[in-house]
């Protein structure tokens, strides 16, 4: 054990162990207050792929360009705070989900719908709104039903 210890100062010190582990609690923190702040704000009808979504559509094109990249920009820190997340505490699912909600990829809409499918993230998600007198999440996996 104490081998291990020794590789384990030799690649990195003391102080970035503290600073990373001070990084993972406030994290932690943060995500328990970012995620359902986040997700009771949402319209119920956010992942029914059935009602379409325009984001800053009546603004200045520039004004827009500026917000997708900032968007994006959020978006892919939620989703790799989501990843770390899996492995540190933190609601990595839910993390993940509002990293990809905030990216404009291809087939978003579907893997959103799909994350949010999962009966066990469903039902938390409506939990949760239901705490705060919001109407639960409507879904519907597929834009013709």
């Amino acid at each position: 054990m104490e081998d291990l210890i020794t590789v384990i100062q030799q690649w990195i010190s003391t102080e970035a162990l503290i600073a990373l582990s001070i990084a993972s609690i406030i994290g932690f923190i943060g995500s328990l207050i970012a995620i359902p702040w986040i997700l009771i704000r949402l319209p119920s009808d956010y992942f029914d792929l059935r009602v379409p979504r325009h984001w800053m559509k009546e603004h200045h094109p520039v004004l827009r360009v500026i917000g997708l990249i900032i968007k994006n920009i959020a978006g892919a820190v939620f989703l790799m705070a989501g990843i770390l997340m899996l492995f540190l505490p933190g609601q990595g699912i839910l993390t993940m989900l509002i990293g990809i909600s905030f990216m404009d990829i291809p087939y978003k809409r579907e893997l959103e719908a799909r994350i949010v499918g999962q009966p066990r993230v469903f039902n938390a998600i409506n939990a949760m709104r239901h705490k705060f007198n919001k109407p639960p999440l409507t879904l519907a996996l597929s834009p013709k039903s």
